[in-house]
C-alpha cells in the first residue's frame, strides 16, 4: 500500500506579530498487497457525459489498474489476482450495477469493463451503496473503493452520508475526477475520499491522462510500506523554528532556525502504522496578512512513494508598528540677520558617566486614517521619599496611516539615557545593578483634520 496518508496542520488560524504556534506533520503507511490482502471495488462512471473518448480512456485506465494489481499480488501476469486479494467492478449512471463480484479472474474483470456503454444521469449515492455491498464484513482483507466520475450528482440521494458510512466501516476511499461537460465539484470528491485529500483525490481536465492516473493509484496501493524515509522541512522566511518535539517514530535534526530533517528507517512494513512530528514556530517579520507557513517540504523513500503534504496558512495581524527616529542632541546656535547660510561647529562630545538605556513602547489607541499624532513621553525618577525628578522628555510626530478604519498604533523603541551618577535610590552610589523606580507620562493628540503628505499639484 505504501504511504496511505500524509498531512500537515497547524493549531491556530490567526496570530499576532511575534506569535507562536504548533505545526504537526503526520504519515501513515501500510504493507504491500501481498502481505496485506486487499479487496478493491472499482467504481466507474458510465453516465451520458462519458460518451466518446472519455469512456474509452477510462476503460484503458481501469484495465491498466487491474494489470498492475495483478502483477503486484504474485509477481506475474498469469491472469489471476493472487495472495488473497480481489477486485470487483461497479458501474453507474442513473443507477448503479455490480458488474462483477469480488473475483480474481483478470479476463472477467476486463470483459466487464469493455462491456460498459455511456448514457443516463449520475447517481453517486447508489454507486457507493453497491460498492459497499460487494465487501464481506467478516473478511479481514483491507477494503478499498476507487471511485471514478466526470461530473456532479444529478440524481439519487446525497452521496456524502453513504461515503461517510463507508469510511466509518474502515473502507479506504480514493477518488479520480475528470472535469467533464458539466464540470466537477472537487470539494465533493474531497468530502467523499479518505483524508488527507492530497493522498486520496486526483483530478484532471484531460481524459487522455486517465490511464496514467489509474496506473499511479494502482502503484501506490500495491507498494510495500515505506523505508528510509527522509522529510526535509523549511519554514517560510517570516517564521523561525523555536523548538522541536521528539517524533513518535524516527529521529529529527534541526539544521538551522528554519530547517529540520525527519528520518524514519521503516514505516508500515508489517502492519498499518502512523508517525507524527510536532514543532513550534514563531513569526518574526513585521508585516500582516495571510502567510504560508512552510517554504518547502520534500519527501523521499526507497520505494518511491509519491507524497504531497498540505500547505497550511496562518493570518498574522501586526497592526501598525512605528519605529520613530531617535531625537538628536540639541545644540545652541544663532543666525544673524540677513544670513542666507551658516556653518556651525557642534564641538566635541565627551563621555560623562556610566549610564543605562531605558527603552519604552507605547500603543496609541484608535488613531484614525489620514491623521498624524503628536506624541510626548515624559520620564521621571522616583526617590526613596516618593519625590519625582525629571529625567527627560521625547516629543515626536507619528505619521498618518491609510487603513480604512481607526487602528491602534504601536510606537516602539523610544529610548532614554539614564545616568548612573544621579543615583537617588538611597542605595549604593554609582552601582549599575541597583533597583530604580521610574514614572512615565504619555501625551498624544491628533494634529490634522485631513492630512495629506506631498500631494502633487495638477498642472
Amino acid at each position: 500500500m505504501g504511504i496511505t496518508n500524509s498531512n500537515k496542520v497547524i493549531n491556530v488560524s490567526r496570530v499576532d506579530c511575534d506569535g507562536a504556534f504548533r505545526v504537526t506533520i503526520a504519515l501513515t503507511a501500510a504493507p504491500d498487497i501481498v502481505s496485506n490482502p486487499t479487496d478493491i471495488a472499482l467504481v466507474l462512471d458510465r453516465s451520458g457525459s462519458m460518451t466518446g473518448t472519455p469512456l474509452a480512456n477510462m476503460k484503458a485506465g481501469a484495465k491498466k489498474f487491474i494489470d498492475i494489481i495483478e502483477t503486484a499480488t504474485d509477481g506475474t501476469q498469469d491472469g489471476v489476482i493472487g495472495s488473497g486479494s480481489h477486485i470487483g467492478i461497479v458501474s453507474f449512471a442513473s443507477a448503479a450495477v455490480a458488474d462483477t463480484p469480488l473475483i480474481t479472474s483478470v479476463a472477467t474483470l476486463k470483459s466487464a469493463v469493455d462491456s460498459l456503454s455511456a448514457g443516463g444521469n449520475t447517481n453517486h449515492a447508489d454507486a457507493f451503496t453497491k460498492a459497499i455491498q460487494l465487501f464481506d464484513p467478516a473478511s479481514s482483507n483491507h477494503k478499498v473503493i476507487v471511485m471514478f466520475t466526470d461530473g456532479n450528482t444529478t440524481t439519487g440521494a446525497p452521496p456524502a452520508p453513504v461515503a461517510a458510512a463507508a469510511r466509518s466501516a474502515g473502507i479506504t476511499i480514493y477518488c479520480i475526477g475528470l472535469v467533464g461537460s458539466d464540470g466537477i465539484d472537487v470539494s465533493a470528491l474531497n468530502n467523499w475520499a479518505t483524508d488527507p485529500d492530497a493522498s486520496h483525490v486526483a483530478v484532471t481536465p484531460d481524459d487522455a491522462e486517465l490511464e496514467d492516473l489509474f496506473a499511479q493509484l494502482a502503484a501506490n496501493i500495491s507498494r510495500p510500506g515505506a523505508t528510509n524515509i527522509v522529510i526535509d522541512e523549511v519554514v517560510a522566511p517570516d517564521f523561525v523554528i523555536t523548538s522541536v518535539m521528539a517524533p513518535t517514530k524516527g529521529s529529527v535534526t534541526r539544521i538551522n532556525n528554519r530547517t529540520l530533517k525527519w528520518t524514519i528507517a521503516e514505516l508500515g512494513v508489517t502492519a498499518s502504522e502512523g508517525a507524527s512530528l510536532e514543532f513550534f514556530v514563531r513569526h518574526t517579520a513585521q508585516t500582516s496578512g495571510t502567510k504560508l507557513v512552510n517554504q518547502s517540504i520534500n519527501y523521499s523513500d526507497t520505494e518511491g512513494n509519491v507524497v504531497t503534504f498540505p500547505a497550511p496558512t496562518v493570518y498574522v495581524d501586526c497592526g501598525i508598528v512605528v519605529h520613530p527616529e531617535p531625537c538628536p542632541i540639541p545644540q545652541e546656535l544663532s543666525i544673524s540677520g540677513c544670513s542666507d547660510s551658516i556653518v556651525v561647529d557642534l564641538g566635541d562630545t565627551y563621555l560623562e558617566s556610566m549610564g543605562r538605556i531605558l527603552q519604552t513602547d507605547v500603543t496609541i489607541k484608535n488613531v484614525c486614517p489620514g491623521k498624524r499624532v503628536a506624541l510626548a513621553i515624559i520620564l521621571t525618577e522616583v526617590d526613596q521619599n516618593g519625590m519625582e525628578h525629571q529625567r527627560g522628555m521625547k516629543a515626536m510626530t507619528i505619521p498618518a496611516h491609510s487603513f480604512p478604519t481607526c487602528r491602534d498604533v504601536l510606537v516602539k523603541c523610544v529610548k532614554f539615557v539614564v545616568p548612573e551618577d544621579l543615583d537617588i535610590s538611597g542605595q549604593r552610589p554609582l552601582a549599575m545593578c541597583d533597583s530604580r523606580q521610574f514614572n512615565t507620562r504619555v501625551i498624544a493628540h491628533h494634529i490634522d483634520t485631513d492630512y495629506r503628505c506631498c500631494e502633487s499639484l495638477a498642472r
